[in-house]
């Protein structure tokens, strides 16, 4: 599902009204009758939870901006909606600002929270940040090649033309033939590139594979694939192939998965429910056949391994993942299908064959991984894999339906490039000197400050297709960085921090706990000891559970107590109420609404009912991290607020008895304070129990029992 708005352009907006003004029809008569016209508009496809886009997947973007569809592939990550319509691109550089800046400065940035709708991370940026997204340097090598090069002559053209010193691979390995153990995952590696590791998120319950031996170069491989279907959970093995270094297969299993299966995935896995209807192998019968099978010293080599071991929910120390083993520039990774065929040349993965051969898959790793060792990483620079990817790119694109004939530009030319062969110019904006200056088609101006540079863009960049207007500040220091991190850290948790009260002094605990979970994830809720009658403060996980506790709670008659319930008044909550507001107009939120008390089968359930939510885009159930069941609660995205509201009508009515609100936490933000883990702050003035001395307080809290009046015995208390 995608995330889509619709967008009318302003300036057409304001000459209607003044047309129908004239005519004296009211403006939104003529607006009615009149086509909207379209506008050129981004729509994302959803993206994982760290929302990270990588600079070659921004290139893409770019590129397809420039060249449109007929020329280029469209990018693999998002649609550009109307791209006839698109008159130019600007991008604007912050340097040396952060997401740190952004979040700390929230309010004051209220025209770029508005302007721009969409919020990525991007991964951090190098020393030649402009050259890598834009590009200067001609890529000679693979350039003006016709379509019809092909086979032994077009390698021998890549390879007199190859500069091996730039290869990220000879920049890895070296130019000499390396050892198994050279091309294994470091454990930095395999934590970056998300392997399931001991004391990771959401690897507590994984089995280890009991391979814990000494590892030489001598030590075996075995080749390792697996196909997966969707389930209630998620993905969930269905198919299990392990081939051993001579090529044979030692295993090869149908696997039940032990959820409501919802796709089969059958393009992808060959799969289908007449095939695992009579399967009764479980997943945990996996795991104990692969500990007995594997050496204390085998090395798993598979193709993008992570993925593979994930899904059998298990942590392997020893791995060489081919797809990083022969990763291109900005850690590309190719196909195996496409190192199949350029390296071992041999095709795979026919395309008139339902699904993937999991035992040809994991011989082909096998096979990849043995050439590497043989020919050393020399021999695999030399074939020069961008070029020869880009070729095949190229010659897929030729061969699309509405591409017949025609020129078509190589897919792997930089943005410069891009805009070169179309005639066009790059203009540049800048108080620093750069080596885009040297570009023939970039036209470069540098200014002598950021407020230069604005009003030179506000002159210059309606002249130009392409721009690129960078403003420079300067950063925080590493030290005021982080302490202004745990500051955010500590803001961002007193503002999901709820007290409550005052309760009579024998309240019902549990009934307590229940109200308060109902409306979100509960991190803690503590008893206050500072009162007289009692109060509990209770922190949320996500800043709409506790928002939607003070809108509906506060003022409420529980057990003969009217409690109040609020934030703490610190100097981080002061304008808490401003900036709750402003979130939940942030264009990221708009359409995205918070529903709390869910149960087991409300997804079901909502798929069931589904023709009661128009316009709905995307269902986002989060879970729990160490038990991997569903949470609570969930986002939901729609097409426009106006669905938005009437779906948070209906999930609040007698049908659902569900409790929601508008989104307030954009994901880029969610995704940014996962990674900043300062102390647990505790809100000053106020002494907080523990949650694990909450029972042995309440025993010490209740043992002055409340004198009986004639009510409390009608009661029965």
């Amino acid at each position: 599902m995608e995330q889509e708005t619709e967008a009318v352009p302003r300036k057409r907006k304001e000459a209607d009204s003044a047309l129908a003004t004239e005519l004296g029809r009211p403006p939104w008569d003529l607006e009615d009758k009149q086509p909207k016209a379209k506008k050129a508009r981004l729509s994302t496809i959803l993206f994982p939870e760290t929302c990270e886009v990588t600079h070659r997947q921004l290139c893409e973007l770019l590129k397809y901006a420039v060249l449109g569809k007929s020329t280029v592939p469209k990018p693999s990550w998002c649609q550009l909606l109307h791209p006839n319509h698109l008159s130019s691109v600007v991008i604007f550089i912050l340097k040396g600002m952060s997401q740190l800046h952004f979040y700390k400065f929230y309010l004051e940035f209220r025209f770029l929270r508005k302007t721009f709708k969409h919020k990525f991370s991007l991964p951090p940026p190098t020393s030649d940040f402009l050259f890598d997204i834009i590009g200067l340097q001609k890529k000679k090598s693979t350039r003006g090649f016709p379509r019809t090069i092909e086979g032994p002559l077009m390698s021998a053209v890549l390879k007199s033309s190859t500069n091996l010193q730039n290869d990220p691979i000879i920049q890895k390995y070296g130019c000499e033939k390396v050892g198994l153990t050279r091309c294994l995952l470091t454990k930095e590696e395999m934590k970056t590139f998300h392997f399931p590791l001991e004391g990771s998120p959401n690897c507590e319950n994984f089995i280890l594979t009991k391979c814990d031996g000494s590892i030489t170069d001598s030590s075996p491989l075995f080749g390792l694939d697996c196909e997966m279907c969707l389930t209630s959970k998620g993905r969930e093995l269905t198919h299990i192939s392990l081939v051993a270094e001579g090529g044979h297969c030692i295993m090869d299993e149908l696997v039940k998965p032990d959820f409501k299966i919802l796709n089969y995935l059958t393009s992808f896995s060959g799969i289908t429910k007449k095939i695992l209807n009579p399967v009764t192998t479980k997943l945990k019968d996996v795991q104990k056949l692969l500990r007995k099978l594997l050496p204390p010293d085998a090395v798993l080599v598979g193709h993008s391994l992570d993925s593979d071991l994930r899904v059998l929910q298990m942590i392997h120390p020893y791995v060489i993942d081919t797809s990083l083993l022969y990763a291109g520039k900005q850690g590309r990774r190719f196909k195996l299908r496409f190192l199949a065929k350029v390296i071992l040349g041999k095709d795979m993965q026919c395309p008139d064959k339902v699904g993937h051969d999991t035992i040809e898959d994991a011989r082909t790793t096998l096979e990849l991984t043995r050439y590497f060792l043989k020919n050393g990483p020399k021999k695999i620079a030399e074939l020069n894999l961008e070029a020869l990817a880009s070729h095949e790119e190229l010659k897929a694109a030729s061969q699309e339906p509405g591409n017949k004939g025609g020129p078509t530009e190589c897919p792997n030319m930089s943005v410069l490039e891009c805009l070169d062969s179309v005639g066009q110019k790059l203009l540049f904006l800048t108080r620093d000197i750069d080596e885009l200056s040297s570009s023939r088609n970039c036209q470069t101006i540098r200014c002598s400050s950021n407020k230069e540079v604005l009003e030179q863009a506000r002159v210059e960049v309606p002249l130009f297709p392409f721009n690129i207007v960078q403003f420079s500040f300067k950063p925080f220091s590493p030290i005021l960085a982080e302490e202004m991190k745990k500051r955010m850290k500590t803001k961002w948790t007193e503002m999901s921090t709820v007290y409550a009260g005052p309760f009579i002094k024998n309240c019902n605990i549990e009934a307590v706990k229940k109200m308060f979970n109902s409306l979100g994830p509960v991190e803690s809720i503590t008893l206050v000891l500072e009162t007289y009658m009692p109060h509990f403060c209770i922190q949320y996980e996500v800043l709409e559970a506790a928002q939607l506790a003070i809108e509906t709670m506060n003022g409420i008659l529980v057990e003969d107590s009217y409690i109040r319930v609020h934030r703490p008044v610190t100097e981080f909550t002061l304008e808490c109420d401003i900036l709750v507001h402003e979130l939940e107009q942030d264009s990221e939120n708009q359409g995205i609404i918070y529903v709390a008390g869910l149960g087991e089968t409300f997804k079901e359930h909502l798929l069931d009912q589904s023709s009661l939510f128009p316009g709905l885009e995307a269902v986002i159930l989060p879970k729990d991290v160490k038990s991997r069941k569903q949470k609570n609660y969930c986002f939901l995205k729609f097409k426009t607020r106006d669905n938005a509201q009437v779906a948070l009508e209906i999930f609040k009515g007698k049908d659902w008895k569900l409790k929601g609100r508008h989104a307030l936490t954009p994901r880029h933000l969610q995704a940014w304070l996962k990674d900043i883990h300062p102390e647990p702050a505790t809100p000053s003035g106020l002494q907080i129990v523990p949650p694990l001395l909450e029972k042995h307080v309440f025993q010490h809290f209740w043992i002055t029992p409340r004198p009986r009046t004639d009510e409390n015995k009608r009661r029965g208390k």
